[in-house]
């Protein structure tokens, strides 16, 4: 995909845009509903996983000093959004980096910003992923009030979710991260689950699974880490999950499942699967035939095709500027 400044090629398939439009021009409402994560902070975070890649995001603007996407730019992803959705039920799915460290002011702008461009039909719905360590009461009752449905992170067990998942200072984040996962169920808030998966974790399938079961996680969604060797040109990292135990590990899960939890837990990786053996899209972008489905917006408005496609290569993006459409 060929990106430049206020101009996209997108092959078939995609979304459906063509072409920045002036905001005094028609738009054009995209072909199918879509999902775009918005990056309001960019890649900042108050953790650092050693396994992930965003992380270091930031260097790829070096200078920046702020990293909180301006109100202007917020303003014109959020009317371009709306106006381009095709369906009456608008979907919004904000990440990070660590999206709380924006603060509830912020998205509770960002509401409201929702509420003055959304269409009198339509209907907003929004979701968010977090580690889950800065959740509070405060929050909950905002996320419970305005409808958020929110994905949190947490790689099993206390050992395994440790073993990765530390704060800037090398402290376990696990206690914390229940913590914030606790209040959100407390408060009724939907929350699923995503574990990735490790060489820590890989090995103890029935562990993991029967832990976020314990928790009454009703939606789980396994992620293999996989990572290049750092300084090499060829191979992967120790960290990275090998291949034959990670198809174990879901196999094990699998035969559990079957065996007692249909209709009660939902496995994003059989919901894949079975989407093939019914003839059916599959929703996941890495088993589409085309990449590029799930664009980013980062939190200056550069839009890019994928997540793991922000690379210098790639920087320039497309800018999404007030008065620039998409």
């Amino acid at each position: 995909m060929f990106f430049r400044k206020r101009q996209v090629y997108i092959p078939p398939g995609s979304l459906g845009f063509s072409i920045l439009r002036h905001k005094d021009r028609a738009m054009a409402k995209a072909s199918r509903p879509y999902q775009i994560l918005a990056k309001p902070i960019g890649s900042i975070c108050n953790l650092s996983c050693d396994y992930c890649y965003y992380l270091r995001k930031d260097g790829l603007y070096p200078g920046e000093k702020s990293f909180r996407m301006p109100d202007d730019v917020l303003e014109a992803y959020i009317l371009q959004h709306i106006e381009t959705y095709p369906d009456p039920v608008i979907n919004f799915s904000w990440h990070g980096g660590e999206p709380t460290l924006l603060g509830l002011d912020h998205f509770r702008k960002i509401v409201e910003l929702q509420r003055k461009h959304k269409p009198p039909e339509g209907q907003i719905i929004n979701g968010m992923q977090t580690n889950g360590t800065l959740i509070d009461e405060d929050w909950c009752r905002f996320l419970a009030e305005e409808g958020f449905a929110v994905g949190i992170s947490l790689d099993g067990p206390e050992g395994m979710h440790d073993s990765h998942r530390l704060t800037r200072a090398g402290n376990p984040t696990h206690k914390q991260a229940m913590q914030g996962y606790e209040l959100l169920r407390k408060h009724g808030i939907l929350c699923d689950i995503l574990c990735v998966v490790h060489s820590k974790n890989v090995h103890h399938p029935a562990e993991v699974y029967r832990f976020f079961k314990q928790i009454k996680g009703s939606y789980i969604s396994f992620l293999p880490l996989v990572e290049p060797q750092a300084d090499r040109d060829a191979g992967v990292s120790s960290r990275t999950v090998p291949p034959d135990a990670f198809g174990a590990f879901l196999c094990a899960i699998f035969d559990e499942w079957m065996n007692r939890d249909i209709g009660r837990v939902k496995i994003q990786m059989v919901e894949e699967a079975a989407r093939t053996a019914l003839g059916q899209e599959h929703a996941l972008c890495i088993f589409k035939k085309t990449c590029g489905d799930v664009p980013v917006i980062e939190h200056n408005g550069d839009f890019f095709p994928a997540i793991t496609s922000l690379t210098r290569n790639t920087i320039s993006g497309i800018s999404v500027k007030p008065g620039w459409l998409i």
